[in-house]
């Protein structure tokens, strides 16, 4: 009731009215779960869109893959991860090798959630993609009957960029890809990936990166 509350009172106006949203094939979204959602990230935004993407009855099954070690820095701010956003906790060291680092991922899946991953691992510099990790591409090998739909953000680095507090209204764009499967191979994956995702950028504008 908590998450339903927040979502609806604070985050669906803040993103729908004060920053405003295009949404380009929303249609390719998933319909239901188990599935993936993978996004290039530059803000602690990027979260909060992706999620409004659904409708509320999805808040259920919609589960955000963060770092532990940055959401569990105080017990206000893990509350607030774990029972509002619903995060997925994910420790980027792990000193004890029998450990599996994407348990809580498996877990989620096989109770038919929707996963949203940044495979770039943190949040770049403002309208910037780095390298994709190859956390994504374990998962994948791991359940490879599952979809995972590419996605590309455009301006919430500006609307709220790492290290800023404040939001700056900026029109923001959400171009949604077609779902993607393991192919058998982590290194095409990942350049699948990376290439999908680019291609989704141009389809608005072609990315400083290139």
């Amino acid at each position: 009731m908590l998450q339903q509350l927040f979502f609806l009172i604070v985050v669906r106006p803040l993103i729908l009215i004060v920053l405003g949203l295009n949404v380009r094939h929303r249609e390719r979204l998933p319909a239901q779960g188990p599935a993936i959602l993978v996004s290039n990230h530059n803000s602690h935004l990027d979260t909060l869109v992706l999620m409004t993407l659904f409708p509320g009855r999805f808040l259920r099954i919609l589960r955000p893959v963060a770092a532990r070690d940055y959401f569990f820095r105080n017990r206000l701010l893990a509350w607030f991860a774990l029972n509002i956003i619903r995060i997925i906790p994910l420790e980027r060291q792990i000193a004890d090798r029998t450990q599996d680092p994407l348990a809580g991922c498996t877990n989620a899946l096989r109770n038919g959630d929707i996963l949203i991953l940044f495979p770039e691992g943190s949040r770049g510099d403002p309208e910037e993609m780095g390298t994709f990790k190859t956390g994504i591409a374990h998962l994948a090998k791991r359940h490879p009957d599952i979809p995972i739909t590419p996605v590309f953000l455009h301006g919430l680095g500006k609307a709220l960029p790492k290290g800023e507090a404040l939001l700056v209204p900026f029109f923001c764009d959400v171009f949604v890809g077609e779902p993607l499967r393991w192919n058998g191979n982590k290194g095409a994956f990942m350049a699948m990936l990376e290439h999908t995702v680019t291609l989704l950028a141009e389809e608005g504008y072609r990315p400083t990166w290139e």
